[in-house]
């Protein structure tokens, strides 16, 4: 299992670092602006579908169904369930891309109702999104397959096969001006394009683990029908989180040109904590919290739930920090290069400040969920989204006028933040969650410790201004992000936080071991 992990981790990390170069190359192509605006909607429209029809509902069914069928019946009755699954999911993604097509102007209308304000705008983002959007079918199709070969325990190319989003990207974007009309034109084909590479890889796998999966005619069979209904509440779960972000979409086209540029890039830092920190502890949390349940052991499942918290709140916290303090330095070094200025990443990081002051709130959303799912209430969280949805959109409404990009992100950092509230209420009355007074104590030191991060990283900074030359800020951002580090390392021992002693003593005999 451990070898497993670090290939999926492995391979995730690297997807990451493409990801982060790809985007580099959007912003300094691109820019923040008009073009950057259409494109990122035009992208955002499959990428919605990937997630409700892909990886999200459709993995949480499909997978306990799928290692169900295999251990009963065998891998041959396996293989045509996944067929089966296959053969309707690609009708049905087919026909939805159909109409795609036909209605996208209509369909822009809806969801970037600002790009009609300029005709160039929409224009081009009709024209993105029409060679956008076949990527919904393949990836998708590619998320299935994708689960089967990790049912099978071959992770490496299930994996593997997602870097080529970002590899075949960023060759589309470095081939853009000899092949396409534009950059934008050549990262909209590069987008369908490495759909076609991601599945054309996973079905080669399966083809050599003598796993072949040519799809069928759907037939609605009893198994069909289970995978159907058990998808249902997943899809209107992750349907409440994907209109929570086509709503930022659709103000953040009514705000003007270059604001939904300046938020993607915002969140794309963003990101980086929340899907490590956020991603891993939903994960491993919630098999651990059904086993102790099931168990009747409460006692060790409320411990259990109390140190996740501790343990994302120690590591987000001084995250939270260091993007308000270093906000400015890390979009310039990253982003600001090319045709997006500094201007432009300075304005960035006002939404990645907004950003950020969700950030513990979106990471306990991920802890909390899982102690319902655990004892068998998938509707609750989907109530609850479904409020936070109304009070993000009302959010925006207020905020978007007076504070233009940074509005959006703050609305939705606010509604997490009220997410995290009801959630903790609901547990606690249903004795679901218990946080003793000396939990609270300690959290309670460690945001003194982030404050004084905080505090001793913003006087640094000052009093070392940052210099010029790419290489020389490189080396100070690097410089400061280890300075942030130390200062927060020298909290929480001052707090008695952390005792080095007996963390050293910890890691020398987990080394040990190994």
């Amino acid at each position: 299992m451990l070898r497993n992990f670090l290939t999926v981790g492995g391979w995730t990390m690297l997807s990451r670092i493409l990801g982060l170069v790809r985007d580099q190359l959007l912003a300094a192509y691109m820019g923040a602006g008009l073009v950057q605006d259409a494109y990122q909607v035009a992208f955002r429209l499959p990428n919605m579908f990937r997630r409700l029809f892909g990886e999200g509902a459709f993995n949480a069914a499909f997978v306990p169904l799928f290692s169900e069928v295999m251990v009963r019946d065998g891998a041959e009755e396996a293989r045509l369930f996944a067929r089966r699954a296959l053969g309707v999911m690609l009708v049905w993604l087919i026909f939805l891309c159909v109409l795609g097509e036909i209605f996208m102007p209509q369909i822009l209308r809806v969801i970037a109702p600002g790009f009609l304000h300029g005709g160039e705008r929409y224009d081009l983002a009709v024209s993105l999104s029409r060679i956008t959007f076949p990527y919904l079918v393949l990836i998708c199709a590619a998320a299935l397959v994708a689960a089967v070969l990790n049912g099978l325990h071959y992770f490496s190319m299930a994996s593997a096969a997602y870097l080529a989003f970002n590899v075949v990207g960023i060759i589309a974007i470095l081939a853009g001006a000899w092949f396409f009309p534009s950059v934008a034109h050549a990262a909209a084909w590069g987008v369908t394009a490495s759909g076609v590479v991601q599945l054309g890889l996973l079905l080669w796998s399966c083809s050599r683990a003598k796993f072949a999966l040519p799809p069928l005619w759907p037939v609605l069979t009893p198994r069909i029908r289970l995978l159907l209904r058990r998808m249902l509440p997943g899809l209107v779960g992750s349907g409440v989180g994907q209109i929570n972000l086509t709503i930022d979409t659709i103000i953040g086209t009514l705000l003007p040109a270059g604001s939904v540029s300046l938020m993607y890039f915002a969140d794309r830092i963003n990101q980086l904590p929340l899907g490590v920190l956020g991603a891993a502890a939903g994960t491993t949390l919630l098999p651990v919290l059904t086993r102790h349940l099931a168990a009747g052991e409460h006692d060790v499942a409320h411990a259990v739930q109390n140190r996740s918290i501790n343990y994302v709140l120690l590591l987000t916290l001084p995250a939270v920090a260091g993007l308000l303090v270093l906000a400015d330095p890390i979009m310039i070094v990253l982003f600001g290069h090319g045709s997006f200025t500094e201007q432009d990443a300075i304005l960035s990081a006002q939404s990645l400040r907004a950003y950020a002051l969700g950030l513990p709130a979106f990471v306990l959303v991920k802890v909390l969920a899982p102690a319902f799912f655990a004892r068998g209430d998938t509707r609750t969280p989907v109530y609850v989204g479904v409020s936070v949805m109304v009070i993000n959109l009302i959010f925006n409404l207020i905020l978007m006028k007076p504070l233009a990009h940074v509005g959006p992100p703050l609305a939705s950092s606010l509604a997490a933040m009220l997410n995290v509230g009801a959630l903790a209420v609901l547990l606690s009355r249903n004795a679901a969650l218990s946080v003793p007074a000396s939990m609270m104590l300690r959290l309670g030191r460690v945001l003194l410790a982030t404050i004084g991060m905080g505090v001793g990283l913003a006087c640094a900074s000052y009093a070392v201004p940052m210099p010029g030359g790419l290489v020389w800020r490189v080396l100070w951002l690097g410089g400061m992000v280890w300075l942030g580090g130390l200062f927060y390392l020298a909290g929480l021992v001052a707090l008695r936080v952390l005792d080095p002693v007996q963390a050293f003593g910890a890691l020398r005999k987990r080394m040990s071991r190994r």
